[in-house]
């Protein structure tokens, strides 16, 4: 009998691709609106993959390894996954506040990138205050751009949904459409990350933000991959109570868009979720060894030994 490949979240778009996920984005966008104006998300995307880049003027180059431009993008697409299966429920938005929304997405972690005269450590540093910059970020752009106070203010409390600790009931929604995509954003944040192929790689990077961030509650790598099973659980929960269990769009985006009658963000993470589960109760003394997609383990190693070697040779010039 012959087996039939089962068809992986990251099957559809390459993710590692900024250019892919934004004709993905695209393509969406048209399917929705067969006249969609795609100028002023276009030049927010070029924006933002510039500043992530380091081509922004006044900025350094994105130097967090975990909130970086794949974490835009992921988010990105997350969103607008969520928005077009919505869409195909018949809920009804309005082109331009979509196109506001997915700009939000595309900023909504730019309060990591560092200023040009902020030469100190890196952008994790900003970990515990990274939403008020990224609105500051938003603000002067939406202020270069010509948007008007009302637009700000509406995506400001969008990109407020991105905060883990936000109850929803304490932002004052200007509509009910606005409240459904700061939870549809809230909600791409989370599942664009935990999806990601190489989500569990990337968790010693995040140690690592938070670290210098000063995030309490996690004393190594291994403590933090330990509480990610219960990050879940508590994810889970959250789509359910503050989110509005907008994650339920996604079905209907995978089904009308490429006929698979099921949830692949769900699946994805579920897997990364089971794997994990395996190397703590079978590996947990060498749990490196069994985090190998991308090579983002061995890029650490290589990192955090070159800066013990130079903190040994500093030592030794004492």
């Amino acid at each position: 009998m012959m087996l039939v490949q089962r068809i992986k979240l990251e099957d559809l778009v390459c993710m590692e691709d900024p250019e892919d996920v934004f004709e993905e984005c695209k393509r969406l966008l048209f399917l929705m609106f067969p006249n969609y104006s795609q100028q002023p998300l276009e030049k927010a995307f070029e924006h933002v993959r510039g500043l992530f880049l380091g081509r922004c003027p006044g900025y350094f180059r994105c130097n967090t390894r975990y909130h970086d431009l794949k974490h835009t993008t992921d988010c990105l697409m997350a969103l607008i996954r969520l928005i077009h299966g919505a869409h195909r429920t018949g809920v009804q938005m309005e082109e331009g506040m979509v196109t506001l929304a997915l700009i939000t997405a595309l900023m909504h972690d730019t309060g990591y990138v560092q200023t040009a005269d902020d030469v100190s450590g890196t952008g994790a540093k900003y970990t515990l205050n990274h939403i008020e910059r990224s609105i500051c970020f938003m603000k002067e752009y939406f202020d270069a751009q010509g948007y008007s106070a009302q637009e700000f203010a509406a995506c400001r409390d969008i990109l407020r949904c991105t905060g883990l600790d936000v109850q929803m009931t304490e932002i004052r929604f200007q509509s009910g459409e606005h409240e459904m995509l700061g939870m549809m954003l809230g909600a791409s944040d989370l599942l664009g990350q935990m999806a990601d192929r190489t989500y569990l790689e990337r968790l010693p990077f995040l140690f690592q933000e938070f670290k210098e961030g000063g995030v309490p509650g996690f004393e190594s790598e291994l403590d933090l991959l330990r509480k990610t099973p219960g990050f879940w659980e508590f994810t889970k929960k959250r789509f359910e109570t503050q989110l509005g269990n907008v994650d339920r769009y996604m079905l209907h985006h995978f089904l009308t868009r490429w006929g698979i009658d099921s949830d692949l963000y769900r699946e994805a993470i579920e897997n990364n979720i089971s794997y994990l589960k395996y190397i703590l109760e079978q590996h947990p003394d060498n749990y490196s060894d069994y985090l190998r997609r991308g090579g983002l383990i061995k890029l650490l190693r290589e990192r955090q030994f070159r800066a013990d070697t130079r903190g040994e040779a500093c030592k030794g010039e004492e």
